[in-house]
């Protein structure tokens, strides 16, 4: 009989973390689930284990906390991963003199040193297997600066490289690397950022995002960005291409960020949270 593959997935505590681990556990991989809310994580690991007979293991840990990566990846060494789905991350919606500088840092370090350490972290035993699997949640926004929504739309320009970079990278491997690139979608994500005014292009249900992610996992295309929603997927490859000045004024006016408040508001750190 033929040993389970074994999934690590960060943000699993809802969205789309939760949605790709159910996806895995229904295709017979067991899973580690990593988030800050332990209570969530139990839930999800009693409903796959009863659904799909399959192992399910809690790492209950705050990814904005430097130590975090090195923690989630002691507590796998012995389960040697195979598949990594790097979904935690969070996004602030202010212009940035608006922004909490503690939140920031937070969205920072989750979105970008946590995704990044995990990686460098647990790729050896992604190429160590067979049938390895690199799964990074970046997002359209990643296509082009966001004003209003900088910083995040910066953290993910980050992750959509990265990711590319590490795909050209281990090529000659049996590794398959995803930069799996929604629009805006139907999960705790506006809650979290307080707003929905950036909910700009084609937005997608967590299902369509898990459907494409399963499918990208399955192929070695010419690329490992994979767009979800055919419109956001013509909007990514025109974007590039456009003046720069015209994509940032359009995309301000937008999201709002051009009309400026008298007073800056300062964001509450903690205000709610997304899946991490």
């Amino acid at each position: 009989m033929t040993a389970r593959r074994t999934a690590v997935v960060t943000g699993a505590s809802s969205g789309l973390g939760a949605g790709i681990a159910r996806a895995l556990a229904a295709r017979d991989h067991d899973v580690v689930l990593v988030a800050r809310r332990a209570d969530r994580l139990e839930a999800l690991a009693d409903e796959l284990r009863t659904a799909h007979g399959v192992a399910a293991h809690v790492v209950a840990v705050d990814l904005a906390d430097p130590a975090g990566p090195a923690r989630v990846a002691a507590a796998v060494a012995d389960l040697g991963p195979d598949v990594l789905v790097n979904a935690a991350g969070f996004g602030t919606a202010e212009n940035l003199v608006d922004e909490d500088p503690a939140r920031i840092a937070e969205e920072v370090d989750v979105n970008v040193r946590a995704l990044t350490v995990l990686t460098r972290l647990l790729l050896p035993s992604l190429l160590a297997s067979p049938a390895g699997l690199l799964v990074n949640v970046s997002s359209t926004a990643s296509f082009q600066p966001v004003p209003g929504l900088a910083v995040y739309a910066a953290t993910k320009a980050y992750v959509t490289s990265l990711t590319e970079a590490v795909w050209a990278e281990t090529r000659g491997s049996a590794l398959t690397v995803v930069c799996l690139c929604p629009g805006p979608a139907d999960t705790e994500f506006f809650q979290v950022a307080g707003t929905e005014r950036f909910k700009v292009g084609q937005v997608v249900t967590v299902e369509q995002v898990v459907d494409v992610a399963m499918r990208a996992a399955r192929g070695r295309g010419p690329l490992p960005t994979a767009v979800v929603g055919w419109r956001n997927r013509v909007t990514s490859v025109l974007t590039p291409r456009l003046p720069r000045r015209l994509v940032l004024t359009v995309t301000a006016r937008l999201t709002g960020a051009t009309e400026r408040r008298e007073a800056p508001v300062t964001v509450a750190a903690g205000t709610g949270e997304q899946a991490r």
